[in-house]
């Protein structure tokens, strides 16, 4: 019986002996540098690692907020980030 353990993202099926084969990889260990250059994800932003910040916002500024970043074609936080340096700058 052939026992699975999920799919990778392509669809390929996860069985025991993919998850061996995983195990035996690990274990001969991992080039480092080789890693960090293919890791993909979002770049860094600044010098050092960056927060996440959490901010209520009523439904009208919300809409507000979506329809200028769109309208720049910009993300939602970029937005916001624009909008917190013009403040930290007009101080």
């Amino acid at each position: 019986m052939l026992t699975t353990h999920g799919s990778r993202d392509d669809g390929t099926i996860i069985d025991d002996a993919a998850v061996q084969a995983m195990a035996d990889e690990a274990e001969q260990g991992y080039d480092i540098e080789a890693v960090r250059e293919r890791r993909g994800g979002r770049p860094t932003m600044g010098s050092g690692a960056s927060s996440v910040e959490s901010v209520r916002l009523d439904p009208e500024l919300k809409r507000d907020l979506l329809l200028r970043a769109a309208s720049e074609g910009i993300s939602v936080s970029e937005a916001i980030r624009r909008a917190i340096g013009q403040y930290l700058r007009a101080s």
